[in-house]
């Protein structure tokens, strides 16, 4: 845990310091010329939706729509939507699956602001839906899930600033999560509530 920590503190450090900043380095910024935004609209997705070619799709997709306010600011929505067997706090090395699986749907708002370059740091909230499936895919219940975010990554961008490219790494925070069935409350019992990911998300602006 002492590493997520660190990475934590560290990523709170450089949203602080990018809100701290004077605007001195406008011209550094990607997409704008001058005082100007050039390209304000932007739509987007994740290239991680490629995992749903895989024999065990995890049926994800996100899409996005983003409003660039000036040199360093941008607002956005987002959809996403995805399903899991598993807790999301061990995801990918849990001990015991569901007995069936989530599917998880919801809409997010999120702010990015640009730091020094295409340096970025993002702050998101997203309530989600939660359907609970049994091991023969019938529904059981619903749930609700607060899910946080908060990324530091670069922006690429390429074709005069129209497209971009943006790694990222993510702390996902979910501190509302309910309604559980009796067999997944037991296998949820004791995970983690915070996992760090890999972002790599695409998009064009306009």
């Amino acid at each position: 845990m002492n590493h997520k920590f660190k990475l934590l503190i560290a990523l709170l450090a450089t949203t602080t310091l990018g809100f701290g900043q004077n605007g001195d380095d406008k011209n550094e910024l990607p997409g704008s010329v001058g005082n100007e935004v050039e390209y304000r609209h932007s739509i987007g997705a994740s290239f991680f939706m490629l995992g749903n070619f895989l024999e065990d799709s995890p049926d994800y997709y996100l899409f996005t729509y983003g409003n660039r306010l000036n040199e360093k600011e941008r607002i956005f929505v987002e959809f996403n939507t995805w399903k899991y067997a598993e807790p999301l706090g061990t995801y990918g090395n849990s001990e015991e699956l569901y007995p069936g699986f989530v599917r998880a749907m919801g809409v997010g708002v999120g702010y990015q602001r640009f730091l020094w370059k295409g340096v970025f740091s993002t702050v998101q909230a997203t309530p989600f839906l939660k359907q609970y499936y049994d091991s023969d895919k019938n529904k059981i219940q619903n749930g609700f899930q607060l899910y946080l975010q908060l990324a530091a990554g670069y922006r690429f961008e390429f074709f005069k600033d129209r497209a971009y490219l943006e790694p990222a790494i993510v702390l996902k925070y979910w501190p509302i999560d309910t309604n559980f069935p009796d067999e997944f409350k037991r296998i949820e019992e004791g995970a983690p509530k915070t996992i760090f990911e890999p972002s790599l998300n695409f998009g064009w602006r306009f």
